[in-house]
């Protein structure tokens, strides 16, 4: 599947949004199952800005707002925050997120116990790099968890985001469920489309049953797929995942999920 973008369409402001709403909104299930990282938060109140100056002058970004353990995003405000990430260009915020060589002005010097912690939170967001391969069970347990919650919410936001193939892939399908899941642990979800539009949810869809169930045999197994040790189709093969519904259009989820990928790495 080939992906065009409209010229007007700015490629990095795409990515950054897709950080903002996609990747960023998996700190919860870090919060939440990593034991580590939630005694780390667990007394936190504070605001984190991420922000960047676009090529209009314009700033856009979001604030990561923790709570004594409770974790939201605010997109609107992030005017002020307890440690702020600003950037010159949206371009140096992207490759600052990807893990690459792009230092931002931080503001948040003064409360370093605070500014370590938020640091180790984005490390741990490292995991779901396609080349990081994880040795402790419950990181690759994670691995897994946050990459398939992301991707999926990933999609969704594309098709809010008016990205035109995955525009031209919702606007026909009638009301279907594409369902992701792993044998043996509570790792499920999905992403709903109906007539152009799209929803992207946690647990096995219940109303339905799914248009499409890819389901991982274990955690291993989608470990296979997601490091790309194994293509989809091997994959298959293989074993290491199986295919309940429409082929053709499994294969067509994953080059979306290929897609997220290659985006936001």
């Amino acid at each position: 599947m080939n992906f065009n973008m409209k010229p007007e369409m700015n490629k990095e402001i795409l990515v950054a949004n897709l950080y903002f709403q996609a990747v960023f909104p998996v700190i919860k299930i870090l919060l939440q199952d990593d034991p580590a990282l939630a005694r780390k938060f667990a007394k936190v109140k504070s605001r984190v800005v991420f922000k960047a100056k676009s090529g209009e002058g314009e700033w856009i970004g979001c604030t990561l707002i923790f709570d004594e353990g409770a974790f939201s995003l605010d997109f609107e405000d992030f005017s002020k925050g307890d440690i702020v990430f600003g950037f010159s260009s949206v371009e140096k915020m992207n490759t600052f997120l990807k893990g690459g060589a792009a230092l931002p002005k931080i503001k948040g010097f003064t409360k370093p116990i605070l500014l370590a912690k938020v640091i180790s939170l984005l490390l741990s967001l490292k995991l779901m790099m396609p080349d990081v391969m994880p040795k402790a069970p419950l990181k690759k347990y994670l691995k897994v968890k946050m990459a398939l919650s992301m991707v999926t919410l990933a999609l969704s936001k594309l098709n809010h985001f008016d990205y035109p193939d995955m525009k031209a892939w919702t606007k026909n399908q009638p009301d279907r469920v594409y369902q992701l899941s792993v044998n043996d642990s509570d790792i499920a979800v999905y992403l709903r489309v109906k007539a152009g539009k799209t929803k992207a949810g946690k647990g096995l869809y219940q109303r339905r049953r799914p248009f499409i169930h890819m389901r991982f045999g274990s955690v291993y197994a989608a470990l296979k797929i997601l490091l790309r040790e194994a293509e989809f189709v091997e994959g298959v093969d293989k074993g290491y995942v199986s295919i309940e519904g429409s082929p053709e259009y499994a294969a067509q989820l994953n080059d979306l999920m290929m897609r997220v990928q290659a985006l936001t790495t």
